[in-house]
């Protein structure tokens, strides 16, 4: 795995979860759950696109912005990963799942703290 942000243990565990989003795609692509595939790779893929793009922002306010929207990606990826695991992948969906618990829990740490870096600089 080359990443050209070295260094950046989201930004390179997006990368990574990204990949493996897009190989499970393929399964699911390959067993025709079409709607499945691109829907997760959708939102699966733009978690880390987002972070990457949070990376140049043009204020800490921004940072936090592409950080939600991050967020919110990967809610949408949890989504799919569970009707996948229901729906007869469970072994392939389980250990995304996981990948993607410890993305969440850095992502939502990260904009805490930006967070609180903002209301410290303000009073």
């Amino acid at each position: 795995m080359a990443s050209p942000i070295q260094n950046n243990v989201i930004v390179d565990k997006n990368f990574q979860f990204a990949v493996n989003i897009l190989k499970f795609a393929q399964i699911l692509q390959d067993s025709k759950q079409f709607i499945l595939s691109n829907q997760m790779q959708r939102s699966g893929t733009s978690i880390g696109a987002n972070i990457r793009e949070a990376q140049n922002a043009e204020s800490k306010a921004d940072f936090i912005h592409k950080f939600k929207i991050a967020a919110k990606e990967a809610e949408e990826t949890e989504y799919w990963l569970l009707l996948c695991k229901e729906i007869g992948y469970p072994q392939q969906a389980q250990p995304l799942l996981d990948e993607l618990f410890v993305i969440q829990k850095i992502v939502t740490k990260i904009i805490s703290t930006t967070k609180n870096q903002l209301i410290s600089r303000t009073v």
